[in-house]
């Protein structure tokens, strides 16, 4: 089994699912990473590409995963100055793990479905 537990708060600072997937895991962080899969993209276009993000929640997940290595932010003097954000290969590492489990999620959409509303009309 793998090591999840630990006893002290310290320790929880040392786990590598507290400290390391948590961050790369989340809906935002797994959807951007995902959106720099076909290459280079601006700010507006990983916001376009994933729809109902907030600026403010787009930034936020952007300065993480730049932060933990999985992003690149480049910018171009203009005018207009140009700001694109890439994959370095840790994140395309990432997004090749990620992909399996995005397939899964798809291809098992409608069973999950279908136990919520079972689990539902039980209550």
């Amino acid at each position: 089994m793998l090591k999840i537990t630990v006893v002290t708060s310290e320790d929880s600072g040392l786990c590598p699912v507290r400290n390391v997937l948590a961050n790369v895991t989340g809906k935002w962080s797994s959807l951007i990473l995902l959106s720099l899969e076909i290459g280079p993209l601006r700010f507006s276009e990983i916001k376009r590409t994933i729809g109902d993000i907030t600026q403010r929640v787009l930034t936020e997940n952007l300065r993480s995963l730049e932060r933990d290595g999985y992003i690149t932010r480049t910018v171009r003097p203009g005018p207009p100055v140009e700001v694109s954000y890439a994959l370095t290969s840790m994140g395309a590492n990432l997004v090749g793990i990620l992909a399996p489990l995005v397939l899964w999620a798809e291809q098992s959409f409608d069973a999950v479905m279908t136990q919520r509303k079972q689990f539902d009309s039980l209550k």
